[in-house]
């Protein structure tokens, strides 16, 4: 995305329309897509729930683009080390196979699944929250100090 393009997105989510509160809403709910465990899905899920809803778009976009190829490997991988914690599966005792093939890969990764299906459901619905509070304070401040 250009950097023009994405000033015009910024500036279409700080002069939406709606409430502050339906904004952050789709912004938040945008966020906690950004972390879904299945890849590949994350732009349509959001535009169906923004239509089913009727939420901002370009919010509930702009809150799914978090994940986006520069961060995909480190919102994952954070997730998945928080669902090892939270399940109690060491990742100390995970070792890549000697041989090749995607069986012995398969092996070493199926220890794994629980903890990042459950990991980045939680730090989605952890992130968003706080992407939500914080855009809708940020709103609220926003138009209060427009309105004096």
């Amino acid at each position: 995305m250009t950097r023009a393009k994405l000033r015009r997105a910024l500036t279409l989510l700080l002069h939406a329309p709606e409430s502050p509160h339906r904004t952050a809403l789709a912004f938040g709910i945008g966020v906690w897509i950004a972390f879904f465990p299945l890849l590949g899905i994350h732009t349509g899920m959001a535009l169906l729930i923004a239509v089913a809803f009727r939420l901002s778009k370009v919010a509930i976009l702009a809150g799914a683009y978090v994940n986006n190829p520069w961060t995909l490997v480190p919102l994952y991988m954070a997730g998945t080390g928080l669902g090892c914690l939270l399940l109690g599966v060491p990742l100390s005792r995970l070792a890549w196979p000697a041989a090749d093939g995607a069986d012995a890969l398969l092996a070493v990764l199926k220890p794994l699944f629980w903890p990042y299906v459950v990991g980045n459901t939680v730090l989605g619905v952890a992130a968003g929250a706080f992407g939500y509070f914080a855009l809708r304070r940020y709103l609220e401040n926003r138009r209060a100090r427009q309105g004096e």
